[in-house]
């Protein structure tokens, strides 16, 4: 049996990608703001170079996720 419900259409899925990525970076950069003031300060010297650099550039995994996402084509249907 094949699928034949449409798959979401390229337009829509930017959209919502879009929408997911501004909330993404506001919630990580919030989280990470909130885990330097308070956790990473009191850490040896090396250490806190490790958590801002986690915490600086561990957003670009789920970007890259919802950017390939985003990316992907329609869906074309089946023809017979």
């Amino acid at each position: 049996m094949t699928d034949q419900r449409p798959g979401m259409s390229a337009r829509l899925r930017k959209f919502i990608g879009t929408v997911l990525m501004v909330v993404l970076v506001v919630c990580w950069s919030l989280g990470a703001m909130a885990l330097a003031q308070g956790r990473v300060t009191t850490l040896p010297g090396f250490w806190q170079f490790v958590a801002y650099a986690l915490l600086g550039i561990g957003w670009i995994v789920p970007a890259a996720w919802l950017i390939r996402w985003m990316q992907k084509h329609d869906r074309k249907p089946d023809s017979l």
